[in-house]
């Protein structure tokens, strides 16, 4: 059955980073997400051969030596992943998943991958309510068994790996072993998200890990080894994911969910066998010239991506200039509208109509464009209009504020081939239990549970072997000739879209370099207050002329962008809010 949907995007929950807005029927509630840690230095490289931009230089360095090897993107990816699971726990892990886009340069072929992780086959909606039927806050839901879907990464990295893997499975688990025996000294971004953390100084056996006796977090270049993780990753390396999922790794998993203190779970070893990683097709559009490439649902990151650009089409942001008010103003308002899609249209795909393609036509976007006025804000936005195949009236604006720790790295080979793959475990440190040496995650509070409490059937509510809905947004940009040309995405929640977007109109639009883009400040809305990084401040009096209400605050970005020449010169960005570099020859 085919019928329109039209849905209100006015006075629902969304997150910011320090900040959740909410109806005038919901108290306020604060959220301790992975925080800002301050800028570095302007982080770039250029190399010939090949490149590796990820979010610490350990993990760098081990898919650039994958690479010298004569490994393939996706052999160094695998590499970078492991690694950044021991220096960077935070963000990402086995214990998550993740999203991958990859450019095979000799067919000429796109491909998109789905890691995310999966909920209990025996998980219902009312999931994270309480015996009364109250909404448990962000962090009682997060902390414990019950927010832990089932992991997707390696089984999503031995997909990519017999696909498009070259080096034996067992050397790119060489440099996080070695690494995880041999030890590695705590950054100054792990000490500082350390010391703000709560839960995870509580909950054993990560207490123990990451904080000495008095409970305060390990000192700045306090050396950390991880024998447990080695162990797990030499079974790993010999005998192929289906150790984690099966067997001893499995049972582990389990025991520990269930046994969780905090909200134990339902989750079984069936659901550990079950899991299935996926390749989905990519959803492209046009941008200027540009063909704009990335992950299609569950995440709403591409499909945000392309709306947001397809929106910001008609209007010349070069002429305006780089940062201008004007331009920073069309920017937020066309992320606005993209956002209220997000709320009502997307979710899993296998369980619910997406109307994907509806949603990136460059008919609907020129519409949506028109909503747009240069010279006010429209302070909040209704989802559009599109077409939905579906028998069910569950298409309305859905509470899901997804937190933004996670990674992102880009890599190009020596051959062309081009990896972008972005890495989860929701909040900082997930749902803070450890498990044989790794973290695992809290991804399933990214559904839309709130919903339930008010009798409100949503796309992105809680099912059982349901995928939640992600931002998540590994992006590839073609030339006009059909050359890659662009590599990035970004860690940051529902954020990601607005990041991306803006490093892309920088690339595009104001001709940027890859660290150029990647250091501009940001600025974008969740469908109410205006977001503005401080370096932004200049242009706070326009924007509040122009209607924006300000909230002024740190992003935790970590962009890590790539971009090829005309001769094939690769230039590579590394965020400078976070601890990552650009490494290549």
């Amino acid at each position: 059955m085919l019928f329109f949907i039209k849905c209100m995007l006015k006075g629902i929950l969304l997150t910011s980073f320090f900040l959740v807005q909410v109806s005038s029927t919901r108290a306020a509630e604060v959220v301790s997400p992975e925080m800002g840690t301050g800028f570095s230095e302007i982080k770039s490289g250029t190399a010939e051969k090949f490149m590796v931009v990820a979010a610490n230089p350990l993990a760098a360095e081990a898919g650039a030596k994958i690479l010298r090897m004569g490994g393939t993107a996706v052999d160094a990816a695998i590499a970078v992943q492991l690694v950044l699971n021991l220096v960077e726990p935070q963000s990402s892990g086995i214990g998550g998943g993740a999203f991958v886009l990859h450019w095979d340069a000799k067919s000429g072929k796109l491909a998109s991958y789905d890691g995310r992780e999966t909920a209990p086959a025996s998980a219902l909606e009312n999931r994270f309510l309480t015996e009364n039927r109250k909404v448990m806050s962000r962090k009682e839901a997060m902390v414990g068994g019950k927010s832990v879907g089932v992991p997707g990464v390696l089984r999503l990295m031995e997909m990519i790996h017999r696909r498009h893997g070259k080096l034996p499975w067992a050397d790119l688990f060489s440099p996080a072993i070695s690494l995880a025996k041999g030890g590695f000294a705590i950054s100054p971004r792990l000490h500082q998200l350390l010391s703000r953390e709560t839960a995870l100084k509580n909950i054993e056996p990560a207490s123990s890990f990451y904080y000495d006796s008095h409970g305060n977090a390990k000192s700045v270049g306090t050396v950390l080894k991880n024998r447990q993780f080695a162990r797990t990753l030499q079974v790993l390396a010999e005998k192929g994911s289906d150790a984690f999922y099966e067997g001893p790794i499995a049972a582990d998993i389990i025991r520990t969910v269930v046994s969780a203190t905090n909200n134990p779970s339902d989750m079984t070893l069936e659901d550990m066998a079950g899991y299935k990683s996926k390749e989905r097709p990519a959803v492209c559009g046009m941008y200027r010239s540009y063909r704009v490439c990335g992950m299609g649902p569950p995440s709403s990151g591409g499909i945000g991506v392309i709306q947001t650009l397809g929106i910001l089409e008609p209007f010349d942001l070069r002429a305006m200039g780089r940062n201008s008010a004007t331009a920073i103003h069309l920017i937020v308002e066309a992320g606005r509208l993209a956002f209220a899609d997000r709320a009502v249209y997307i979710a899993d795909s296998d369980v619910v109509p997406v109307p994907t393609k509806e949603l990136i036509k460059p008919e609907y976007l020129k519409q949506r464009s028109g909503l747009l006025d240069p010279l006010k804000s429209m302070s909040s936005a209704e989802a559009g209009v599109v077409l939905i195949e579906s028998q069910d009236d569950y298409y309305k604006p859905a509470q899901s504020p997804e937190l933004p720790s996670t990674t992102h790295f880009s890599i190009v080979d020596v051959n062309g081939n081009a990896v972008a793959m972005t890495s989860t475990i929701e909040n900082a440190f997930g749902s803070r239990l450890m498990v044989n040496g790794f973290l695992l995650n809290n991804q399933l509070t990214d559904f839309s549970y709130q919903d339930v409490a008010e009798n409100r059937k949503v796309a992105n509510r809680v099912q059982g072997g349901k995928r939640p809905r992600s931002s998540m947004a590994p992006t590839l940009v073609f030339n006009s000739e059909g050359k890659l040309e662009m590599i990035l995405g970004s860690p940051g929640g529902p954020a990601i879209v607005g990041f991306v977007v803006k490093t892309l109109v920088g690339l595009i639009d104001w001709d940027m370099t890859p660290a150029q883009a990647t250091a501009s400040p940001f600025a974008l809305s969740f469908g109410g207050s205006t977001l503005l990084e401080k370096g932004f401040s200049a242009q706070e009096d326009a924007l509040k002329a122009l209607g924006h209400k300000i909230h002024t605050v740190d992003f935790p970005s970590g962009i890590h962008a790539i971009r090829i020449t005309d001769t094939g010169l690769l230039i590579g960005g590394a965020d400078p809010r976070r601890e990552g570099t650009v490494a290549g020859e």
